[in-house]
This record gives structure tokens, C-alpha cells and sequence, in this order.
């Protein structure tokens, strides 16, 4: 279980900076198929339209995450946290699956 906590952990930070870097790319290489995001605005996103707007460039600086709790479950994953930018503050929670070997997204929901 270590091994999938520093893998968590290594890919949580992947994603926090995937956002404040509009990193398409390796939100490409992370995202399950069957990605689903809950955004703060309150609309539901499947993964095309996350990358589309994950390419747009955002508002907020200095993004960080804290107070991060990562539950393993087998062969999922939940990712609850906080996070604090130049902004505002928020929360969000990021289920994972280990799917042929390799943890993917497969749901996100963000609030502000």
C-alpha cells in the first residue's frame, strides 16, 4: 500500500499543477476514459470538455493543495483536500482507479 500512497500523493501534486499550468497534456495522460468534473460553477463535465477548458488559461496564481487526506480502497481511490490560491480558497475531491495496472482520474469535484 505504500507504494500506491507515494504514487497518490506524486500524482495529486501532478494534477494541482496540471491546473494552475493549464497542462492538457498530462491531464490527457491521467484522465480515465470515463472522467466526469463537478465544477464550482455547478456544471458536470465529461473529459473532452475538461481538457477544452483546462487549455483556457485561469485567473488564479500560487495554487496549492493542503490538508490532504488520500483513502485507498483496494483498487480505488478518494483524494479529499483544500486548496489555497491568490483568490479565493476552495476544497476539492478526486476519485481514483487502478486500471490495468495504472492509477487514473476517474471523477473530480471542485468548490470555491
Amino acid at each position: 500500500m505504500n507504494k500506491d500512497l507515494e504514487e497518490l500523493t506524486a500524482l495529486n501534486r501532478d494534477y494541482v499543477a496540471s491546473v494552475q499550468n493549464c497542462d492538457v497534456k498530462r491531464f490527457d495522460e491521467i484522465l480515465a476514459p470515463e472522467f466526469y468534473c463537478s465544477n464550482p460553477d455547478k456544471t458536470l463535465v465529461d473529459r473532452a470538455a475538461f481538457l477544452e477548458q483546462t487549455a483556457r488559461p485561469i485567473a488564479i496564481r500560487n495554487l496549492h493543495e493542503h490538508d490532504v487526506v488520500i483513502r485507498i480502497l483496494g483498487d480505488f481511490a478518494i483524494i479529499h483536500a483544500a486548496t489555497s490560491y491568490t483568490t479565493a480558497d476552495g476544497r476539492y475531491t478526486d476519485c481514483w482507479a487502478k486500471q490495468n495496472g495504472k492509477w487514473l482520474a476517474v471523477s473530480a469535484h471542485v468548490s470555491r
